[in-house]
């Protein structure tokens, strides 16, 4: 399928999401001790080091389906675009279990024991979306708001079979000799890229016209975050509480959203920034930035092999040992290695490398890209 022209302001809000993705992937590869949404222990640094990136997942989902909607609305076939939909989320699925497990999370040569995390979640919604485009447009948004704001009404439910993981519930499962981990179940990231898929024809409007609704509509759903949050009666499974460490940390209580699935706090207190961010981008030049947006996929697995080589150098360096980082349980690797890490400062200082190293790749594909009409492109 032929790729829609770039839109500048998706592809910066996108390249942003991407370069703060790098940060919490080198924090958790390279800083695993201290967990920053614990309030007893974490620090206000350490929380927001991490509370910045919760707007990566959200992000990735809507503007994939944005990425979609705009497809269709210029002019590609419901068959066509189907037909893409299911061949991609495919391909990025076995790439999650696979090649992003066996040279990025960890170097060894193992498919029993995956990893079904945001790529996952991305494809496997993506094949879902292949049903959604045959839907009539009027009811996709309706479906959308719907399942963002019940899904929490399932949170009761307790199962832990394997469907249900897949659907809701984040956890361990075994199927026959494979162990894995279900991140990030489909309920409610599909409804997210539903949304994006829906907001897509405002980005045939006269510039002004989509600004203010993205702005109106970013601003609203803040507001409904700040009022359902406080209320701590629905929309996250923890409420938030008082903290015995002060104001500031009850300040972050209210900030700690459920992310494993995604509570309707979480979703409103990410989607409605990131709307506001596509309304302030219209007009901004950051051409380094977008270069990144440009090719998400292709910065996205470069990125967890180089930041696992540098954690490995890293552990040699400090502790003379770097076995735990090879063949890694993302739950146990660290157990045993109390004195494996840097400090939030280093960690910042490798991020800011891993990113700039990624630009010269990044840039070189991004050209290739724009000179090819190869469809094949469209799968990396």
């Amino acid at each position: 399928m032929e790729r829609p022209r770039r839109i500048d302001s998706i592809d910066l809000l996108r390249g942003a999401i991407m370069i703060v993705m790098a940060l919490d992937h080198v924090r958790d590869f390279l800083s695993p001790r201290a967990s920053p949404t614990d309030l007893a222990t974490t620090t206000v640094p350490l929380f927001f080091t991490r509370w910045i990136t919760h707007f990566c997942a959200p992000g990735f989902m809507l503007l994939a389906g944005l990425s979609i909607g705009i497809q269709r609305s210029r002019g590609a076939t419901r068959s066509a675009l189907a037909r893409f939909l299911v061949t991609r989320g495919l391909w990025l699925v076995v790439l999650e279990v696979t090649i992003l497990r066996m040279a990025g999370f960890a170097f060894t040569v193992d498919v029993t024991h995956p990893l079904l995390l945001v790529i996952w979640a991305l494809g496997a919604c993506m094949i879902v979306m292949a049903a959604v485009v045959w839907l009539p447009s009027r009811v996709v948004l309706p479906l959308a708001a719907i399942g963002i704001v019940g899904h929490n009404l399932l949170d009761h439910v307790d199962s832990t079979s394997l469907p249900w993981l897949v659907l809701h519930r984040p956890g361990l499962f075994e199927l026959g000799p494979f162990h894995g981990i279900v991140g990030y179940p489909l309920i409610p990231w599909v409804f997210v890229m539903m949304l994006g898929y829906a907001l897509a024809p405002i980005f045939s409007w006269d510039a002004a016209r989509r600004r203010r609704v993205l702005l109106a509509a970013g601003t609203l759903m803040v507001v409904a975050f700040v009022v359902v949050r406080a209320t701590n009666v629905y929309g996250d499974p923890f409420p938030w509480a008082s903290q015995p460490r002060g104001a500031a940390y009850t300040f972050l209580s209210f900030l700690n959203c459920t992310k494993y699935p995604p509570s309707l706090c979480f979703l409103l207190m990410t989607l409605g920034p990131l709307f506001i961010g596509l309304a302030a981008l219209e007009n901004v030049r950051a051409p380094v930035v977008v270069t990144y947006g440009r090719v998400p996929f292709f910065y996205y697995v470069l990125h967890i092999p180089l930041i696992h080589l540098v954690a490995i150098v890293y552990a040699q360096v400090s502790i003379g040992r770097s076995d735990f980082l090879i063949d890694m349980n993302p739950i146990t690797a660290f157990d045993n290695v109390p004195a494996y890490g840097m400090s939030l400062a280093g960690t910042f200082a490798v991020w800011i490398a891993v990113v700039a190293a990624l630009y010269v790749p990044c840039r070189w594909y991004a050209a290739v890209k724009a000179r090819s009409r190869s469809p094949w492109l469209s799968y990396l």
